[in-house]
C-alpha cells in the first residue's frame, strides 16, 4: 500500500465552487457558452473526467486523450480550478466483453453483463490493471496543468462482488487475518450446526446460495458475513489505492481523494479515511425535511480525518432523479444546505451538475444550466447569488476545525453485526438510534464530532455511544477514562452485547460496559412497532417527563446505577429504563429502552446540562449554531434558520456578518429571514 493520506488540502484561497462538468457530452461549440455562464454564476471549480473511461481508452491497446485536452485546456484558458477524476468510475463495454471477470457477480449469484455503474469487480485483475494504468497516464499527463488542485479517483465506490475471484481473495484475506483454521473456527464458532472448515478451499463467500436466506440481513453464520462485509470493503480501498499509488508516481503532492456517500452501510469509511489527502462527500438527502440528518453525516464526513474540512463534492441545485419521488428544493433551500455544509466543516460546495445531461438516468437531475442554456431561471440566479457570497467570504473559513467537547461514536462494524443478527429485533435499525441521538445534541446547539470507536476521547466533555453493538480493542476502558476524570459517558439498549467476532460475551450484557455502567440485564422484550411502554423519567424524585418507548425493552438490574427512568407498564413496570452511575469523578448513563424523540432530548439535555454544554441559541426553534475556529484563532458562528418563518433572535457576542458586512454587539438583535444564514466573526 501508499502511504496513507497526510492530510494535506488543497491549496485555494476561497472555498471551491462549481462542481461536475462533462462537456463530453454536448457539442464543442457550446463550451464557450457554458463558461461564460460559469463567470455569471461565481463558478471557479470544475471536476472533469468523472465518466471519461470510454473517451481516453476506446479499445485495449489505444489511448486517446484528445478530447480530455481539450476539455482540461478550456478549462485552463478560462481561468478555473480544476479537480481532475481518473474517470474509472464506470467501466467501457469493450473491457466487459474482453474481460468477462470484470463485471459483478451478486448476491444471488448471477454474473451481471456489461451496463450501468457500480458494475466492476473489485478483485478482478483485468480491472485492477487496467484501471490503475489509465490512472497512471491521466496523472502523468496533467500532473503540470496549471490551476489542478486535486486527484478525484473513480465515482461513489460500491457493488459488492461474490465471484470466484473474490472468494479467492477472500480466503486469503481471512488467511492474513486469523493465521491458522483453529483461529477462524474459533471466531466463527463453527461448532454450531457443524461448519468447522478444515481447509481454507472449504470457504464460500456468504451469499444467497450459502449461508443467507430472505435477503442479506439474515445469515446463519453472523461472524462469516461481518467478515465478508469487512473483506469486500477492503478490496474496494485496494482499488483506490491502486490508483493513487499511481497518481503518485506522477503527482506526489497533490492531494487525492474520492468522494463518499454520507452514512453508506456497505462500505466502512473509517477504514478508508487513513488513505485519502482529505474526505469528500455527495449529499443528497432524502427529502427536504432533513437538516438534522445532514449536519449528522457533515459531522460523520469531518471526523474521518480527525476533525480536518472535507470538501462537499456533490449536490444538487434543485431536484435528484434517482428515486420515485424527487422533491424540488424550495426557494433559499440550496443556500441554506450550503452554508450548512459549510457551518460543519466543508472546505467546498461543488454541485452535480453544472449542466444537466440530454439522454439517459440523470436527464432530470437538477444542474446549474438547464437544457435551454438560460440565465434567468431561479435555480440559476440562486447559484450565482451565493457565488458572490462565497467570494465576498474569501478565505476567512479555510482551514476552520470545530471546537467540538461532545463526540458521538459512529461504528460500522456495530451496524453491521446489529443488522444481521437474529435477535433481539430486527425492527431497531443503527442509524435510526444514532439519528435520535445526535438530533438531540443538534436540538441543544452543541458543536459534535462524530468519530470512530478508535478515536481519541481525551479533549471530550461527553461522549455519547448509541448502540454500541460491538465492543472491539481498547474502548471500554477508554470510555471508562471519560468518566474517570470527571466527563459523561451515555450508552444505549443493545450495547456492549458482542465481541470483535459477534460472539456473545460470556457475562452479564452490557459486557466491558458493565462497570462504567453500573447495571446488568438479564432480559430484554421486542415489540411490535405499535406497542408502546411510557416510561417516567425523574432526576430529583418528582415526575419530569412521561414520554413514549417502543421496539425493545431491556430489563435493567442496577448494580450500584441510580434510576432515573421507570417503566410504566407490562410485567416490569416500576422497573428501571434509565439510569445513571457515579464512575470516578464522572458519570455512565445507559438508556435501556427505545425512548422517543421527546425522551431521549430530555436525557441528552441533562447531561449537557451538568457540563454548561447547552448551546446559547438551543431555545430558539428551528434555529441551529455551530462553530468553526480558523487557523488564527478567529471564532465563527454560523446562524441557520431551517424554519419557514423569520426569527430574531440576540447576539450572545460582538462581531460582524461576513456576509453583510454588518456590524453588531452583544445583545443587539439578530434577524434571520426564511431559510436565512449568517456568518457571524465574533470578537469576544
Amino acid at each position: 500500500m501508499t502511504p496513507p493520506g497526510d492530510g494535506s488540502l488543497p491549496a485555494v484561497a476561497k472555498i471551491p465552487y462549481g462542481g461536475d462538468y462533462n462537456p463530453e457530452q454536448w457539442p464543442e461549440d457550446g463550451w464557450k457558452d457554458d463558461y461564460r455562464l460559469f463567470e455569471l454564476a461565481g463558478i471557479d471549480t470544475v471536476t472533469l473526467g468523472v465518466f471519461a473511461w470510454a473517451h481516453t481508452q476506446p479499445a485495449p491497446a489505444t489511448y486517446d486523450f484528445a478530447t480530455l485536452d481539450r476539455i482540461v485546456e478550456r478549462a485552463v484558458a478560462e481561468g478555473r480550478q480544476i479537480c481532475l477524476a481518473t474517470g474509472t468510475g464506470a467501466h467501457p463495454a469493450w473491457l466487459a466483453r474482453a474481460h468477462p471477470d470484470v463485471t459483478r457477480v451478486d448476491f444471488d449469484g448471477r454474473r451481471h453483463r456489461f451496463g450501468q455503474r457500480h458494475n466492476s469487480c473489485p478483485s478482478s485483475p483485468a480491472y485492477r490493471r487496467l484501471s490503475t494504468e489509465l490512472a497512471r497516464r491521466i496523472a502523468r499527463r496533467y500532473a503540470r496543468t496549471p490551476g489542478l488542485v486535486a486527484w478525484h479517483v473513480n465515482n461513489e465506490y460500491g457493488g459488492a462482488c461474490y465471484c470466484e475471484t473474490c472468494a479467492a481473495g477472500f480466503r486469503a484475506w481471512l488467511r492474513q487475518r486469523y493465521g491458522s483454521l483453529d483461529a477462524l473456527n474459533g471466531a466463527w464458532y463453527t461448532t454450531f450446526w457443524a461448519h468447522t472448515f478444515t481447509d481454507w478451499a472449504q470457504i464460500e463467500p456468504p451469499s444467497a446460495l450459502t449461508e443467507h436466506w430472505r435477503g442479506p440481513d439474515h445469515t446463519a453464520f453472523q461472524g462469516i458475513t461481518l467478515d465478508y462485509l469487512r473483506f469486500m470493503s477492503d478490496a474496494m480501498l485496494a482499488n483506490f489505492v491502486d490508483e493513487k499509488t499511481a497518481i503518485r508516481e506522477s503527482s506526489p503532492d497533490m492531494p487525492v481523494t474520492t468522494n463518499f456517500m454520507g452514512m453508506y452501510r456497505p462500505i466502512d469509511y473509517h477504514r478508508w479515511a487513513e488513505q485519502l489527502d482529505f474526505a469528500s462527500w455527495d449529499n443528497y438527502p432524502p427529502d427536504d425535511r432533513s437538516a438534522a440528518r445532514m449536519a449528522l453525516t457533515h459531522d460523520l464526513m469531518r471526523g474521518l480525518k480527525g476533525g480536518q474540512p472535507f470538501w462537499l463534492m456533490e449536490q444538487t441545485p434543485s431536484v435528484t432523479a434517482c428515486r420515485d419521488v424527487n422533491p424540488l428544493k424550495r426557494p433559499g433551500l440550496m443556500r441554506l444546505w450550503s452554508w450548512q455544509a459549510v457551518a460543519h466543516g466543508a472546505d467546498a460546495v461543488l454541485f452535480f451538475q453544472m449542466r444537466a445531461s440530454r439522454g439517459a438516468s440523470e436527464k432530470y437531475h437538477g444542474a446549474v444550466i438547464g437544457h435551454a442554456g438560460r440565465s434567468d431561471t431561479r435555480v440559476f440566479r440562486e447559484v450565482a447569488e451565493l457565488g458572490e457570497e462565497l467570494e465576498r467570504l474569501g478565505g476567512a473559513t479555510l482551514g476552520a476545525r470545530t471546537p467540538a467537547r461532545v463526540a458521538l461514536l459512529f461504528d460500522w462494524d456495530s451496524w453491521w453485526a446489529l443488522e444481521i443478527s437474529d435477535g433481539p429485533s430486527r425492527l431497531v435499525r443503527y442509524q435510526q438510534v444514532v439519528l435520535a441521538y445526535h438530533r438531540a445534541l443538534w436540538d441543544a446547539g452543541v458543536d459534535v464530532d462524530v468519530v470512530a470507536v478508535t478515536a481519541d476521547l481525551a479533549g471530550y466533555e461527553v461522549v455519547v455511544a448509541p448502540a454500541l453493538h460491538m465492543i472491539k480493542g481498547d474502548v471500554a476502558a477508554r470510555l471508562e477514562g471519560v468518566a474517570q476524570r470527571g466527563g459523561t459517558v451515555l450508552g444505549t439498549y443493545l450495547s456492549g452485547r458482542v465481541d470483535e467476532h459477534d460472539q456473545a460475551f460470556l457475562a452479564d450484557v452490557p459486557g466491558p460496559l458493565g462497570p462504567l455502567l453500573g447495571i446488568r440485564i438479564d432480559e430484554w422484550d421486542a415489540r411490535e412497532a405499535d406497542v408502546v411502554n411510557p416510561v417516567a423519567l425523574s432526576t430529583d424524585g418528582a415526575r419530569s417527563l412521561v414520554t413514549d418507548a417502543t421496539l425493545l425493552f431491556e430489563l435493567v438490574v442496577p448494580q450500584g446505577a441510580e434510576v432515573v427512568g421507570r417503566y410504566q407498564a407490562d410485567f416490569y413496570a416500576g422497573t428501571a429504563a434509565v439510569t445513571r452511575h457515579r464512575f470516578g469523578a464522572g458519570e455512565g448513563w445507559y438508556v435501556a429502552a427505545g425512548l422517543d424523540q421527546a425522551g431521549v432530548s430530555w436525557v441528552v439535555r441533562r447531561i449537557l446540562e451538568r457540563h454548561d454544554l447547552v448551546g446559547p441559541y438551543a431555545d430558539v426553534p428551528d434555529l441551529e449554531s455551530a462553530v468553526r475556529t480558523a487557523p488564527d484563532g478567529t471564532r465563527i458562528r454560523f446562524l441557520l434558520n431551517h424554519g419557514t418563518e423569520p426569527v430574531e433572535t440576540p447576539a450572545v457576542a460582538a462581531g460582524v456578518d461576513l456576509l453583510t458586512g454588518v456590524r453588531f454587539t452583544a445583545g443587539d438583535r439578530l434577524h434571520l429571514d426564511r431559510y436565512g444564514v449568517l456568518v457571524l466573526r465574533e470578537t469576544t
